[in-house]
């Protein structure tokens, strides 16, 4: 199969695409796309009580305006990522993007509960469409060198994203400009969604699978079932306070994907093309990076929710000073982020590793700091933390993604690729559960103060145990970053 200067082939010689320029357009384009999901994905929390009093919104349906976005979000990444092997990446992405910003507005236009949910069910499958082209096209279209400044930049942008999502929705939704209100949160997208697919269309590179055959649409149906089954439970079984179906559910999830691995095998014996590669998890550093990675979502999901509450709620600070701490914790991560994928090379699993560590000392000073301290501890002893904090998990993020990524085939990038983000996903679902049990079990609604306080110290350690457990997992990674 021959290919054009706007195709990608595996291993590309074309000088066009391997200009600066072209892969700096490239760059910029992916990566503003996954600012706008990383956005999207924390941006509505802050702006959920001024949603609620415009739209008069139940407090189910509140939930489920965040709800709806992460989960067809977690159940179509591997769908999505399988979607640009076969029919092109660029093809794909463009296709996703457009979709999604179409989705904002209508996010933005909604005038009831019912339509901002169904408007947040398109966005999320959207994004699930258009992220995994993402990982995948940086995947293929950079070398060792320029790869590892472009995971670099990808771990800022991620990290960015999701710890300033809920500082932007308070500062737009306060600012209330034209009189918009909430609105603009979602409006915002259009003219950067527009400009990506103006440049997407004319800069991207194509790549695909030159060997996929047609989708496993059997894979599709079992796979999303078998992670809604997991994942619904999740997200809405602790305001039910945890029936005997949010423990069925995920049991009959894990039956559902073993199913589903067995089928995959089937279909690769036949011949066929599945919608999972198993033979990606022969790589005992692939599955070990996926691994750790859900282990970061999961830690990422108890700590930023309860971090807030024990600012708020335990401190009493304003949103305007909990926002500090975000800020604070946004510059650590994208230190971290660039500091990594320098010493990647050379120093392989060993940068990630000493990311975990940094993050696991500095949150038992910080145990330590609010035990002495409680309610009283000082606006700087609550931010300055979340300097060294950040810059541990900068350190993971980007690395860990381009060391997991590193050991795929680039003809399954996109396979990889989605199923990396799907991990990341169902940890933060399940970081998110677990808060009702190490948390808001010792601090429930309405808790003030000491309470807070002490409930936050002792779900820390759980992410202290995490970050060690990350470090252990990450052991498996390769020593050094392999060649591209």
């Amino acid at each position: 199969m021959s290919a054009d200067t706007d195709t990608l082939p595996l291993r590309s010689t074309s000088p066009e695409i391997r200009t600066g320029r072209r892969r700096t357009i490239t760059l910029v384009v992916v990566l503003v796309a996954e600012l706008m999901n990383a956005l999207d994905g924390s941006v509505v929390y802050t702006a959920l009580p001024a949603i609620q009093n415009d739209t008069a919104a139940s407090a189910a349906a509140v939930q489920w305006i965040h709800a709806a976005y992460a989960l067809t979000f977690a159940l179509g990444l591997i769908t999505g990522g399988r979607l640009g092997d076969l029919h092109g990446r660029k093809r794909v992405f463009l296709l996703g993007t457009g979709v999604f910003t179409a989705a904002s507005l209508l996010c933005g236009l909604a005038g009831t509960p019912a339509l901002l949910i169904t408007a947040r069910v398109v966005q999320g499958g959207a994004a699930a469409v258009m992220v995994p082209q993402v990982l995948a096209t940086l995947h293929v279209t950079f070398d060792e060198g320029s790869r590892a400044k472009a995971f670099s930049l990808y771990g800022t942008i991620m990290s960015l994203g999701s710890v300033a999502g809920p500082v932007l929705g308070g500062v737009i939704t306060g600012a209330d400009l034209f009189g918009l209100g909430w609105r603009p949160i979602f409006l915002i997208n259009l003219p950067i969604g527009l400009a990506a697919l103006l440049l997407g269309l004319r800069h991207l590179p194509e790549s695909w699978d030159h060997q996929a055959l047609r989708l496993d649409l059997g894979g599709v149906a079992l796979s999303g079932l078998g992670l809604l089954l997991i994942a619904l439970p999740l997200t809405v079984g602790g305001e039910r306070h945890w029936p005997a179906w949010s423990f069925v559910m995920p049991a009959a999830g894990l039956v559902t994907l073993t199913v589903f691995v067995l089928h995959q095998r089937a279909r690769t014996a036949r011949g066929g093309a599945p919608l999972v590669v198993i033979a990606l998890f022969g790589n005992r550093a692939f599955s070990a990076g996926l691994a750790a990675q859900l282990v970061f979502g999961l830690l990422s999901g108890v700590f930023f929710l309860t971090w807030t509450l024990f600012m708020q709620d335990g401190l009493g600070l304003t949103p305007g000073q909990a926002a500090l701490g975000f800020v604070a914790a946004s510059l650590g991560e994208m230190g971290g982020a660039w500091l990594a994928m320098s010493l990647a090379a050379r120093q392989g699993r060993r940068a990630p590793q000493a990311g975990a560590l940094l993050a696991a000392v500095t949150l038992g000073g910080y145990a330590w700091l609010i035990a002495g301290q409680g309610p009283g501890l000082p606006l700087v002893w609550t931010v300055a933390p979340m300097l060294p904090f950040g810059l541990g998990l900068g350190m993971i993020g980007a690395a860990l993604a381009d060391m997991t990524l590193s050991e795929a085939d680039r003809a399954h990038a996109g396979s990889a690729s989605g199923l990396f983000n799907t991990s990341t996903q169902l940890g933060i679902a399940l970081g998110t559960a677990l808060t009702s049990v190490v948390f808001f079990a010792h601090a429930p609604a309405s808790s003030r103060g000491s309470t807070v306080t002490t409930a936050f110290t002792g779900a820390i350690w759980y992410v202290v145990g995490a970050l060690l457990a990350m470090w252990a997992l990450m052991l498996l990674l390769p020593k050094r970053t392999p060649a591209g």
